[in-house]
């Protein structure tokens, strides 16, 4: 148990930005999918507007959108339905990775 994990949500656009200003996080794991402003299009403003973000993890619908995650500059992708397992890995290993830095 080497990790301790608090998580908060947003269900928009604009709460999800503003709880990226208003808190330190540490991780952030975004819908893909949601619209109208979807996990991805929020990864890529984040990535092109601030110098330092938190890891990005991107829940994606098909494995083929991998393309585009990698345009959006995330660190991780995870592909709906999530599987426990790798998402709790994933999860893990991003917040080990930020604590290391």
């Amino acid at each position: 148990a080497d990790l301790e994990v608090e998580f908060v949500d947003s269900d928009s656009y604009a709460e999800c930005i503003r709880l990226i200003d208003t808190y330190d996080i540490d991780l952030l794991v975004l819908d893909g999918e949601a619209t109208p402003g979807g996990g991805l299009g929020i990864a890529r403003q984040l990535r092109d507007e601030l110098d330092e973000t938190p890891p990005i993890a991107v829940v994606i619908a098909r494995a083929a959108d991998k393309w585009l995650a990698a345009y959006a500059k995330v660190d991780a992708t995870l592909v709906h339905p999530l599987d426990p397992v790798t998402t709790g890995r994933t999860v893990a290993d991003l917040l080990r990775e930020r604590a290391r830095a």
